[in-house]
């Protein structure tokens, strides 16, 4: 074997290990990073379900005549705000989440007035639709719940596929950036409480 083989088929083996490390770590990438854009819009879709609710839960509240409209007013007004803020699940920076969770946390204080405001309205209260909505209501906050959960899951192992060595030395050639979590607002960790003792006395 002629001396000049050796170390040119040395190169071609390092060449081939570097070529299938790069390959496995790109891939992975991509299939972690997917998922997580994946879950993310499981996330949207949960806090829609809750957006068409309510359009269903205002149309209700309104056929009580008497019932206060400034409260209606505030509820319509932060169900526009909300399903106007979209993320498009591949740009998920700081700034656009931070302006998505104050729209759905302006949403979740509007809605709890409302239904604390049904309180004082026994026709309301007795009313079958609306206790469906709001049984509905509750079930869709669990499901947000659940997906803003599994979207940090998902977040989290991108992260840190990306993060650690020598993973890191490829993530910025390749251009993996790391993506931000969901972080609730102060105090909107616990969902609205859409469960009233209906036989509480005002």
């Amino acid at each position: 074997m002629k001396k000049w083989l050796i170390p040119v088929i040395v190169i071609l083996v390092i060449v081939f290990g570097l070529y299938n490390w790069g390959k496995g770590f790109n891939n992975e990438a991509v299939v972690l990073q997917e998922d997580a854009k994946t879950t993310w819009s499981n996330v949207e879709s949960a806090y829609q379900r809750r957006n068409d609710l309510i359009g269903n839960l205002v149309k209700t509240v309104q056929g009580a005549a008497d019932f206060e409209k400034e409260t209606l007013t505030d509820v319509i007004n932060a169900r526009a705000k909300a399903t106007s803020v979209n993320i498009n699940a591949g740009d998920l920076t700081p700034e656009k989440m931070a302006q998505f969770q104050q729209a759905q946390a302006g949403m979740s204080g509007a809605l709890s007035k409302l239904l604390v405001s049904v309180e004082r309205y026994p026709e309301l209260k007795a009313n079958a639709n609306f206790l469906e909505l709001q049984s509905q209501l509750e079930g869709t906050e669990n499901r947000i719940n659940v997906a803003r959960d599994r979207f940090n899951e998902g977040v989290n192992g991108y992260n840190k596929h990306i993060k650690v060595f020598p993973n890191s030395l490829l993530a910025g050639m390749f251009n993996f950036d790391e993506m931000d979590r969901f972080k609730a607002n102060a105090g909107s960790e616990n969902a609205p409480d859409v469960n009233f003792d209906f036989n509480k006395k005002k």
